[in-house]
């Protein structure tokens, strides 16, 4: 019987099974403990199995607590890291059960170890997976709610500002009162100026993008970096030459590098040094940063500030999340550089550690043949509209079409009103002599571009002026549109028009 045990012991290659005497010292060995761990018997036979344990567990007592548990409680089993011979480390699945003889007294342990690195190291990269797909749900999920409420605010926005420009001309000429209504209209661009930060998160806000180059764009804007950052601050700009063109919106790619230089000021109390820095990379499919494949350029912007720590760094591109006190900041500026160039196909990426500064890495798509992309931008100017048109106003929004009405009116236009697609079709088939048609985007059962489709089919040569807070159309439209971005006053409004009624028919 004896035999048969040992020829089957020996037989298991897959598992380490061997015999420990009761003070814990090795007292049989099977080929698979030989091979998981690298002793052979003559090696091992004799020796306290704590060899196998790390340093760390060995001082904190694992070894002992393995026995007196296994001999109190019947069983002891445990994960754990567990060296073998040549000093590397694979993570293990232990098992030591007690041996008694035939009157009860303990003469020893069976002890069954078994390699689960793979399992481990499965589990650990299924858990980053689900981590990060958490993470991009729930950023997805914020930019929606986030690209919803700008919209509806930029709706109330737009009432009011529409309201106060139109009474600004009508009220009687009272310093006072002027000055009033001067604040409130520094106050909603103020909340305009939010809600285009809320819009950048989710990716919808309107973007004029073209090739840049950045030492153009860093030379314009340095000055204004270091005035933002003091005299105590140290910047050095390091940029070749030979970097290629991006493809950015110059405006936005400015704004985008100062919220960045702000945090970074911020982070450095005491003083201490900014780099700002650009180099050429070729990216492949299926990198780590989750762009596409294709040439981009790494903007970095490095600073000797205090860091942050993995928990904050996690959380640091999250709209409204700010550690810098209530009152202090809004939380929306990294948020803020994050839609952005997501919504420009590249990518922020954010190094950063506690006491070892912060590397903020904007990725930017390269510009390629950037003259010809250039050349194709040049629009030629577009001459003023005559007055007295009839225009068909569309908006679900009874305060918006209220009010974009009254300020086409108010520029000497015959406005007729619609509360939605559906009775801007009625209004065309009734009186299909329009001049212009200005149509909402967001709008239910019929949006703004189903709408332009329909009148593209039966009324051509009307031109179509779509008012959205969205930068971005949900398909791509068979004729150009243009977009005037919300909220817009009399003079954008009048710009637009003007765009579309130069806009040759396709």
């Amino acid at each position: 019987m004896d035999d048969h045990y040992r020829l089957l012991i020996d037989a298991v290659t897959d598992y380490a099974i061997y015999m420990l005497d009761p003070s814990g010292r090795v007292a049989s060995w099977n080929p698979g403990a030989q091979r998981l761990k690298g002793y052979s018997a003559a090696e091992i036979l004799g020796q306290h199995f704590s060899t196998f344990y790390t340093p760390e567990d060995r001082e904190a007592g694992w070894p002992e607590v393995a026995l007196a548990t296994a001999q109190e409680a019947g069983r002891f089993e445990k994960e754990g890291w567990r060296v073998r011979k040549d000093g590397t480390r694979f993570w293990a699945n232990v098992i030591v059960d007690p041996i008694h003889d035939r009157s009860g007294a303990l003469i020893g342990f069976a002890k069954i170890t078994r390699d689960v690195t793979d399992r481990m190291t499965t589990e650990a990269e299924l858990k980053v997976t689900r981590e990060a797909l958490f993470q991009a749900q729930k950023m997805e999920a914020i930019g929606q709610l986030s690209g919803g409420v700008a919209h509806d605010f930029n709706n109330l926005l737009m009432a009011i500002l529409s309201s106060l420009e139109l009474a600004k001309k009508r009220l009687p000429d009272d310093p006072k009162l002027a000055r009033f209504i001067e604040n409130a209209v520094q106050g909603a661009n103020r909340g305009a100026s939010l809600t285009q930060r809320m819009l950048a998160f989710a990716r919808r806000q309107t973007l004029h993008a073209q090739p840049l180059e950045l030492p153009t764009v860093i030379s314009g804007i340095k000055d204004l970096i270091r005035r933002s950052l003091g005299p105590a601050i140290e910047v050095t700009v390091d940029i070749a030459d030979d970097v290629d063109a991006v493809m950015a919106d110059a405006n936005q790619l400015e704004a985008a590098m100062l919220n960045i230089v702000v945090n970074a000021r911020d982070a450095m109390p005491a003083g201490g040094a900014l780099v700002i820095t650009a180099r050429n990379a070729d990216i492949a499919a299926g990198n780590d940063y989750g762009l596409a494949a294709g040439s981009f350029v790494c903007l970095a912007i490095s600073d000797t500030g205090t860091g942050m720590n993995d928990e904050i760094l996690s959380r640091a591109k999250e709209p409204f999340f700010t550690t810098k006190g209530v009152g202090k900041g809004t939380g929306l500026g990294l948020s803020q550089v994050h839609g952005l160039l997501e919504q420009l196909g590249g990518r922020l990426i954010l190094k950063s550690a506690p006491d070892s500064g912060t590397t903020a890495e904007l990725w930017l798509p390269a510009a390629a043949g950037a003259a010809a992309a250039l050349q194709a931008t040049v629009v030629e100017p577009a001459s003023a509209p005559p007055r007295g048109l009839r225009i068909l106003a569309v908006d679900d929004d009874a305060l918006v079409l209220m009010n974009t009405a009254a300020m086409l009116e108010d520029m000497g236009h015959k406005v007729k009103e619609a509360n939605s697609a559906l009775e801007a079709i009625e209004a065309l088939k009734q009186e299909s002599q329009f001049d212009i048609v200005i149509t909402d985007m967001a709008m239910p059962q019929m949006n703004g571009l189903d709408l332009a489709r329909a009148v593209w089919k039966d009324w051509p040569s009307v031109p179509i002026l779509l008012a959205t807070g969205y930068a971005e159309l949900p398909e791509k439209p068979e004729r150009r549109l243009h977009i005037l971005s919300k909220p817009f006053g009399q003079r954008e409004l009048a710009k637009g028009i003007e765009m579309a009624l130069n806009e040759p028919l396709a």
